[in-house]
């Protein structure tokens, strides 16, 4: 592992001790250049907006989702690492379920993504069976543990960050808390819970929770802003797929009024070819 990942790994680490930050999402080497442009001290990827890149719906219940549809590990990691390499800032990876049920599936993941140059990742417990949506307690906890031995066998401070999808799939706020306790015990730096919107929720995670918190913005519109959140004691902010989702709405509609009304007022409101080239101009920075 060189040097420079290994600082960038650190950073990433020490950003989780304190306080509260707002880690964007991106899904290819431009929008995360243009996120780390800004200003944000380190980007994630969404493999939502990786998949959609990609024309492929986003990883969903097996029964409404063939095999085909799914973008497979390599394609995902193949994305991470360009968009790893894009950027001087730490970068940390949507690695969905783990891709494979099994600890060793879980575990192999975890090496492969450490190749990338990614910094940090989250391993779900989501299933893709609507009978059985999450995996048994225990054996969730066990891939948890399995991608900690391997992060650490990867010689840099990688960030584990264990996600729970209970709310997600209808399930109760104490599930979740057990969950994500668990996961934090059997070795995630951070635990994430989608789902968690409403100040009250968030709230009750954080006092619970036996580490830090990552709660998820923009699944739709809410009343909360990073200052609330901070306030609430969130450790960290990511936005999943919402970056991307906006992104192709504009997309939609400038095709739509091409198709349906042969105008161009779409053209009214886009980033300037100056703008961009400066953006994308010389080494990643």
């Amino acid at each position: 592992m060189d040097g420079e990942t290994r600082q960038r790994a650190q950073r990433f680490a020490e950003l989780h001790r304190a306080g509260c930050f707002l880690l964007p999402n991106a899904w290819d080497a431009g929008s995360a250049r243009i996120l780390a442009a800004v200003g944000f001290p380190a980007v994630a990827t969404t493999s939502a907006g990786i998949a959609f890149s990609l024309g492929h719906p986003d990883h969903d219940y097996r029964a409404e989702q063939s095999p085909d549809d799914r973008v497979d590990r390599d394609t995902m990691l193949h994305r991470v690492r360009e968009i790893a390499a894009a950027v001087a800032v730490p970068v940390s990876a949507d690695l969905e379920d783990g891709y494979g049920s099994a600890p060793e599936n879980v575990a192999a993941t975890i090496s492969a993504v450490l190749a990338t140059g990614a910094c940090g990742g989250n391993i779900e417990d989501f299933t893709g069976d609507r009978a059985e949506p999450l995996y048994d307690l225990a054996i969730a906890t066990d891939r948890i543990r399995a991608a900690r031995t391997a992060a650490d066998a990867g010689g840099i401070p990688f960030t584990l960050v264990g996600r729970t999808d209970v709310l997600l799939v209808g399930g109760r706020l104490d599930d979740a808390v057990r969950r994500a306790n668990a996961y934090l015990a059997a070795g995630a730096d951070c635990a994430f819970v989608p789902g968690a919107a409403d100040a009250a929720t968030i709230a009750a995670l954080v006092q619970e929770l036996d580490g830090p918190l990552n709660v998820v913005m923009g699944l739709s519109g809410n009343a909360l802003a990073l200052d609330d959140l901070r306030e609430l004691g969130v450790r960290r902010v990511t936005v999943g797929g919402s970056i991307a989702r906006s992104v192709y709405r504009q997309l939609m509609r400038a095709a739509r009024e091409l198709a349906e009304q042969g105008t161009f007022t779409y053209a009214d409101d886009q980033v300037s070819q100056h703008d961009l080239n400066d953006i994308f101009r010389g080494p990643a920075r």
